[in-house]
């Protein structure tokens, strides 16, 4: 299984990596100012990062050693565990906030939610590079897709996480999308997916989960309540101006107006801090990444390189966008982090996850073509 070969070193996305580490130590430095002055007690949130990080950087280190293709076999075992891990959650997890969502690992607390994002993204790429349609899936063929997306969505649902959820079903329409489906089968999905819609809004949502979406349109409706983080979120970044207060003279943050500072609003305290500068310049890097990673994705030999490459960019980059607009006001409160940037274990080790994968195909595009001259001589 562990093939060494000098050209994995010639190969190896020095670029991607670069980028990586460059956003790591400016969320780092971030999120030292969210959680300024640091607490007498307890290990501070930053230093706990970047314990993770050190851990996510190992994972990465170690996907490297493998053939990215050897996912093909594992993905359904890995699969099956992250279910399993989602129902003893369900029975036997660690509770906060009403919700059951964690399993206590020590050091932190594992999210299988988080984990389960990467299992549908390398279990829907392995699905649709091995069972490729020309002209398009039809409705027989997403039976499959749609029963592995919708385990773990309902599992998630009922902890209950539904920003967690909905990404399963955002990652699933984004690769689908991209396998190319037939228009009969686009068009009887619009129309289910609507009609789920629905009956979630009238049967499924709690209260406090449709309040978040009624604050949405008017916050000042509730300015004490639900309104309160898209309020005080709206006002740390618009107090930034152009160039910001400087580091560590954030008020909205220091001064505890802005709730969740070091989580689900890590990126309100930076504008905040660093102002329209500074978020332009920290974004322009962010979505490069991005770009790279479609890039490692056009670029890759196989099939199933190319669908792992894109369902881990979509993976990052509609929970960026999503967290960006919720801080903005744009969306409801969901509870959707910004990878490597918000706080949080789970979140952070999917994401190095996620990434180490995508090196591993950058790492490796070349066996194709080795393997095409092998057989023409």
């Amino acid at each position: 299984m562990f093939r060494i070969d000098r050209r994995y070193f010639y190969n190896f996305d020095w670029i991607l990596l670069f980028m990586l580490i460059g956003i790591c130590g400016m969320a780092l430095m971030n999120l030292y100012s969210a959680s300024y002055p640091p607490s007498p007690w307890g290990i501070p949130p930053y230093i706990k990062q970047c314990y993770l990080f050190l851990l996510g950087i190992s994972g990465v280190l170690f996907i490297l050693f493998f053939d990215y293709k050897e996912l093909h076999f594992w993905n359904y075992p890995f699969y099956i565990f992250i279910v399993l891990l989602l129902l003893f959650v369900l029975f036997a997890g660690n509770s906060a906030g009403g919700a059951q969502r964690w399993v206590n690992l020590g050091l932190f607390k594992l999210q299988p939610s988080e984990l389960a994002k990467l299992s549908l993204v390398v279990t829907l790429a392995s699905y649709y590079s091995r069972k490729e349609k020309a002209e398009g899936y039809g409705i027989r063929d997403m039976v499959t897709p749609v029963l592995l997306t919708l385990l773990p969505f309902l599992l998630i649902l009922k902890q209950p996480d539904l920003g967690t959820a909905l990404m399963l079903g955002i990652i699933f329409v984004s690769m689908t999308l991209f396998a190319k489906v037939r228009w009969q089968t686009l068009g009887l999905g619009a129309v289910l997916g609507s009609g789920a819609g629905v009956f979630a809004w009238f049967y499924l949502l709690k209260d406090y989960q449709k309040r978040r979406i009624e604050t949405l349109l008017n916050p000042a409706k509730d300015p004490m309540g639900q309104g309160y983080q898209i309020l005080q979120s709206k006002i740390a970044v618009g107090s930034g101006g152009v160039s910001g207060k400087g580091y560590l003279e954030g008020t909205q943050g220091h001064l505890h107006f802005l709730p969740e500072r070091h989580t689900d609003f890590a990126f309100a305290v930076w504008g905040e801090e660093w102002g329209f500068v500074g978020s332009v310049l920290f974004l322009g890097l962010y979505f490069c990444m991005l770009l790279w990673g479609l890039y490692v994705a056009m670029s890759a030999r196989d099939r199933f390189g190319v669908f792992l490459s894109f369902g881990v960019v979509m993976l990052i980059f509609w929970q960026a966008v999503i967290n960006l607009l919720m801080i903005l006001g744009f969306l409801p409160v969901v509870g959707i982090p910004l990878p490597l940037v918000s706080y949080g274990g789970s979140s952070l080790l999917t994401t190095l996850l996620g990434l180490g994968i995508l090196m591993n195909v950058r790492m490796r595009r070349f066996q194709v073509g080795q393997n095409v001259e092998k057989m023409k001589q």
